[in-house]
């Protein structure tokens, strides 16, 4: 019986081993033939559907306050960023966590306060976001989540449900992780130029994410996440401290610094 079980174990290694091999154009082609306009249209729906459904904060002076900071972080960007149709909406729910969705909308869950509790932190986190958006970071990660789950999707079915959940969380490490990564890193630093350039201390990304790492202790080692460790994005944020407060320094002589309280 053991020696079934090991050639039942290898002979499925094998066949996903295939298949990966097989299908290593799946991914590619996944991305290339979702266009545009259909990432577009679905995120439309989902945002619809979160407006219609998700309760927002009792607390009627918070949607103008997150508002006025990211307004005045819109104001920096080229077009055509700087005229799209952006829409900031804050929903009351207890995660620490904000996010982008194309054509200009970002949601702010109210638990982001328990980090971001000052207005330079919040524009760090509204700055990434916004970055996210400016560097077409939100199209390509939809493209490449439907490359993903495809491929899952085939894998699980080809060795009949046998080891699903390895095999899933297998392609999401070695083929979503790395790339979204990557993109967390960039938004970290493109949204720290955001808000410097708006009048915001850059001095306060290290203030939020010390507070992000207090809160998020025990969570999964970096190779294992979709976000960065962070460790590492502090000591890339202070990297790039120097030009960033040297712009601060000049929007603040320029009257630039935004009073949203």
């Amino acid at each position: 019986m053991v020696q079934l079980s090991f050639l039942k174990d290898k002979l499925i290694l094998c066949l996903t081993l295939s298949i990966l091999l097989a299908l290593s154009g799946v991914n590619a082609q996944a991305q290339f033939s979702t266009s545009r306009g259909e990432v577009e249209r679905a995120s439309r729906l989902e945002w619809l559907r979160m407006k219609r459904e998700m309760s927002r904060p009792a607390d009627p002076r918070i949607q103008p306050f997150v508002e006025c900071i990211s307004n005045s972080l819109i104001a920096t960007l080229e077009e055509p960023y700087a005229s799209m149709d952006w829409e900031i909406i804050v929903f009351d729910d207890e995660s620490a966590n904000a996010f982008a969705m194309p054509g200009g909308k970002i949601g702010v869950f109210t638990g982001i306060f328990k980090v971001a509790d000052t207005p330079d932190a919040l524009a760090t986190v509204i700055g990434h976001e916004i970055a996210h958006l400016t560097e077409d970071h939100v199209v390509e990660r939809a493209r490449k989540q439907l490359g993903t789950d495809l491929l899952s999707g085939v894998l699980s079915s080809a060795t009949y449900g046998y080891g699903s959940d390895s095999i899933r969380q297998g392609t999401a490490i070695f083929i979503g992780l790395p790339f979204d990564r990557n993109q967390e890193s960039e938004a970290d630093l493109v949204g720290l130029e955001y808000m410097a350039a708006a009048g915001y201390d850059p001095r306060s990304s290290l203030y939020l994410w010390r507070n992000m790492s207090d809160l998020s202790q025990g969570s999964p080692p970096e190779f294992l996440s979709t976000h960065p460790s962070d460790d590492r994005r502090m000591a890339d944020l202070a990297s790039r401290l120097t030009p960033a407060l040297i712009a601060y320094n000049e929007a603040v002589e320029a009257g630039l610094r935004p009073s949203c309280l």
